[in-house]
């Protein structure tokens, strides 16, 4: 580009450079974990990035690869179990090198349409996972927060709109297991999120959400929000009983799957989705199991136009696009910029086909299998809550919390494996979340051996 030469290098030399880098780091096996550096060392071994003459792109690369970089925990690392990894195929991965170098805006049918009809193709494998009718649809968005707010302000705009007058419904219900960003987004929309208590099994069930519902009112909520693979253990609700009670009383049946959702690929735990494709709404990140690179989150849609009375913006240069009938991705979704950050999780698909994708979620499923009876085993150690799917919670007999982060800080200052504890009614545990096709058997030994 104009104004931007570098004088040290030509645009064939930082391309070979750059490329050279993706390609070593996409071939390394083992994938390094590396280590996080504080301020004050990063400081010393990187000094002043930003200057006035610039550094030159191969300096300026060096500096990435020698000390940036491994100063960043590899997240598809196959012993990266703390919250939920990303592992994305290596197709998904170098295809993220090709949108940022198509200057692609991927917002409208009018300037991307070439990227907007192939994300569509993979929302629609999604939505038939789901089990969504052909009409319906969606986009992607950054992460699951994102999709959750978008959702949910959908929600609020169809709830109101066809509200008694003089009603505005403001609540919305789910459970404590609930993911963070429900909370968050009731937050930014000023609204009340009231919680149900789970069953025995950590569930939102429709017997205890109908309770609920009927003593605040059904009139105030405009959305239920039952999960998919809660984050901290992995529960899916129970979506067939909840959703009857969505129907019943007239209220937007959101189901947030942002971890748990790729689940529906493994035919062997389809069954615990029953109801599912009652949903209203539904978002799933690829970026957590179904192998794609940050951040792709997808969310879809039953009826696609109440999102778009929701969110499509009005101004008079985007008159061309508003008054189209263009399927445009920014009216599905709060943002009107975007990247067509579905296109690599798209070209992984075409590649590699969608049993291959089945396939990897089983892998996965079968190592936390695996996983679970070898705690089981162990007597020292205990299983903690029940297993849905990949997350699995246990605890170290005898540990307090400072025990188990002196053996999480000691096994990543190893570079070994990173497995942060989490919390549960107050109590700290162990907890692995298995995402990655290539975590094997003798990792989740390895780990375990290294609890003592």
């Amino acid at each position: 580009m104009h104004g931007f030469a570098d004088d040290n290098m030509s645009l064939a030399e930082l391309a070979q450079t750059v490329l050279d880098y993706s390609r070593e780091r996409l071939e390394l096996d083992p994938v390094p974990l590396d280590r996080t550096l504080t301020p004050a060392q990063l400081q010393e071994q990187a000094g002043q990035t930003i200057t006035r003459d610039g550094l030159g792109g191969q300096q300026a690369m060096d500096l990435f690869a020698e000390v940036l970089a491994p100063a960043c925990l590899s997240v598809d690392h196959p012993r990266y179990l703390s919250f939920i990894p990303c592992a994305p195929t290596e197709a998904a991965a170098m295809f993220d090198l090709v949108v940022g170098a198509s200057s692609i805006y991927a917002g409208s049918w009018l300037e991307g349409s070439g990227a907007v009809y192939a994300e569509n193709q993979a929302l629609r494998w999604i939505a038939d996972l789901v089990g969504l009718p052909e009409s319906a649809g969606g986009v992607f968005v950054p992460g699951g927060t994102i999709g959750n707010l978008s959702a949910l302000v959908a929600a609020r705009a169809e709830a109101r709109r066809t509200a008694a007058p003089g009603q505005r419904p403001f609540r919305v219900a789910t459970t404590h297991g609930a993911h963070s960003s429900i909370q968050s987004a009731c937050d930014v929309m000023d609204a009340e999120l009231t919680t149900v208590e789970p069953d025995e099994r950590g569930r939102l069930t429709g017997e205890r959400l109908r309770e609920v519902l009927l003593a605040n009112g059904p009139e105030t909520y405009f959305a239920v929000v039952a999960t998919a693979g809660t984050t901290n253990f992995g529960i899916v609700d129970d979506l067939e009983s909840v959703a009857q009670v969505c129907r019943e009383l007239g209220i937007w049946f959101h189901v947030d799957g942002a971890y748990g959702g790729a689940g529906l690929a493994a035919p062997s735990v389809r069954h615990l989705y029953a109801g599912i494709e009652q949903c209203d709404s539904f978002i799933v990140d690829p970026h957590k199991w179904l192998f794609a690179p940050f951040d792709c989150c997808a969310l879809i849609y039953r009826n696609p136009a109440a999102a778009r009375n929701a969110h499509t913006q009005h101004a008079g240069y985007l008159d061309v696009l508003t008054e189209a009938t263009d399927w445009n991705p920014t009216d599905y979704s709060v943002g009107l910029t975007r990247r067509a950050r579905g296109l690599p999780f798209w070209f992984s698909l075409a590649t590699h086909g969608t049993q291959a994708y089945s396939d990897s979620v089983e892998q996965t499923l079968r190592v936390a299998a695996f996983a679970e009876a070898e705690v089981a085993r162990r007597d020292d150690l205990e299983l903690v809550g029940e297993r849905f799917l990949s997350v699995l919670v246990f605890r170290r007999k005898g540990w307090a919390a400072a025990d188990y982060q002196a053996w999480s800080d000691r096994i990543l200052d190893e570079e070994f494996a990173f497995v942060v504890p989490t919390n549960h009614d107050g109590e700290t545990l162990a907890r692995f979340a298995i995402v990655n096709p290539q975590t094997t058997t003798e990792d989740i030994v390895a780990i375990l051996d290294s609890m003592g």
